[in-house]
Parts: structure tokens; sequence; C-alpha cells
């Protein structure tokens, strides 16, 4: 470091606590990291005193939260079995096997198309749509790079802590209307949708994109991670199923977002997220962050 530049960082502790949080997280305890992070990417100071707004409330959530149970209904490979104990296997994606690593995946007994993904993180998933032009190597290095990480630590999510490192390889699901999978979010509180967003464009050149809508369908402005799409998204046939669905998921726990799928007028369940973006991405217009802060209703602390 420059000498010179001492006076600086004294006066800006977060320019040099911040990419040092980030090379070395376990360095920090959890509310400070969280603070850290939090105030640069947010741009204002975390209160987990009087937290009022949604992201606020989940990051108190990280920290005094912890029921046991979330590190199941996070896993990859168990929320499976969780989930269909609630609402039925007939919603479940068909897992084909579970791996301890890439040495023990055999390309040639699997299916023409396939998912891989791990099941202990977020983002490592590997999509085989024709085994002609699967890249394989690529695939297995970023999956064994997946693996040798703790999810944990990038943002403070306990429910993955705990969660085993594993592969699964789940059958390939395409919606024919689409010709692509959607992902229909829903935001529950305390057992009720309030909100939801739709995911498209999430495997083609173009950017991602995120169109919010009410517990009706109406559509809402509001942006947040990536932009809406040009055309909103028409409502999907078993709407009024899915949040049904999630809602029976999402009973006792103070917020719970639920991920399902359509694919050729067939639901199924995609994934069960307790902190959507970690809490670190801004709403547009920012009323939105407290309107869904004032929908969650924190409970009380089991932990300091």
């Amino acid at each position: 470091m420059n000498i010179a530049r001492i006076p600086y960082y004294l006066r800006n502790p977060q320019k040099i606590l911040f990419p040092l949080a980030l090379k070395h997280p376990k360095l920090f305890p959890d509310k400070q990291f969280l603070k850290i992070i939090y105030r640069q990417l947010m741009g204002t100071e975390l209160n987990l005193k009087h937290p009022r707004t949604f992201s606020e409330k989940l990051q108190w959530l990280k920290l005094y939260d912890r029921n046991p149970l979330y590190t199941q209904m996070v896993d990859k490979y168990e929320a499976k079995r969780y989930v269909a104990n609630i609402i039925g296997d007939e919603y479940i994606i068909p897992t084909l096997t579970v791996y301890d690593s890439t040495k023990e995946i055999d390309i040639d007994a699997l299916p023409d198309r396939f998912v891989l993904k791990c099941t202990h993180d977020s983002g490592s998933v590997a999509i085989c749509k024709d085994k002609k032009t699967f890249k394989r190597d690529e695939a297995f290095a970023m999956l064994e790079k997946g693996l040798r990480k703790n999810f944990f630590w990038e943002n403070r999510e306990w429910p993955y802590k705990n969660v085993k490192p594993r592969i699964i390889a789940e059958a390939y699901l395409e919606d024919n209307a689409t010709q692509e999978l959607r992902d229909y979010k829903f935001f529950c509180f305390g057992g009720e949708v309030k909100a939801l967003f739709i995911a498209e464009d999430r495997q083609g050149d173009e950017e991602t994109k995120f169109d919010f809508f009410d517990a009706d369908f109406h559509h809402l402005d509001i942006r947040n991670g990536h932009p809406n799409a040009n055309v909103p998204p028409t409502k999907p046939h078993s709407f009024e199923k899915m949040k049904e669905l999630a809602e029976k998921l999402s009973q006792g726990i103070p917020h719970l977002r639920v991920d399902f799928y359509e694919a050729n007028g067939k639901i199924y369940f995609g994934e069960l997220t307790f902190s959507h973006w970690s809490g670190f991405t801004p709403f547009e217009p920012e009323e939105w962050d407290l309107k869904f802060g004032q929908w969650l209703e924190l409970p009380s602390k089991k932990r300091t």
C-alpha cells in the first residue's frame, strides 16, 4: 500500500474493507461482513436494529432466523423430497442420478439432453441440449469449481452453510410454446403470495429479462437486477395452481421465494430461496424495497 494513501483510507475505510471482505470473507464476523457488503452495493448503511426495507430484513433473517430445516430446503437434491412430501411427486423434475464428483459422471449413460447442477450453491449449472455439441470439459471444470466452494461465505446465506456438495443430473425440460423454460418466482410472506416475477431469455445470447407482477397478475413497474422484457410475458396457464402450491410450501415461514416452471401445460418445482439476490440488488423505483419490506414480518430473534 502507498503510505501516502493511508490518510485517505482512514477517512474512507469502506474503500479497503469491501475488497478485503470479498477476497477474504472468513476474516469478518457475519454481522460486520453484511454491513460492509450492504454499504457498498446498496449505497446506504445497514440498519439491523430497526430494519424497514426488504433488503435490510433479508440481512436480519440471515443472522437471526436459522431454522435447521432450511438446509434441506435449499439443497437441490434433498429439497425435492421435502417438496414432494407437501405437494406431491408429480411436480418434481426427475433426478437421473447424483454424483460426489465429475469423475463419477458417465455421459454415455445419460440421455441425449440433460441438466447437471451442483446441489449446494447458485449458478453452477450445465445444460446439454445435444451430446454432440456438449462442451464436456468446460462443464466439468465449472462444476468442480462449484464443488470446492461453500456458498455460505459469499453472502452469508446461512441455509447453504451445511449443504453437502454434490452434482445431480436431471431430465431436460423445454416448453414447446415458448421454446425455453421460463421461471415463475413467487414471493411468499407468511404463507401468502404477494408478488412474483417471470425470468425469461436465460439461455440465449440476450440479457435475461425479469418482469414483476402482483398476486393478481397485474404488471408492476419494477426493475431489479435485469431489465423488463419489451413485451411482458403472458399469464401462464397454471398460474392459480402455482400460487396455491407456493402458499402451501411457504406456510409458517416469514419469507420464502418459491420457483416453478411450466412445460407444456405441466407444473414443475424449481427451487426454494430465502434471500432473493441475497438482498444486495437495489429495486427501481426504491419504493418497492420498502413495500416488500412492509409485507415481511420478522419473527422473534433466535440468535445474536
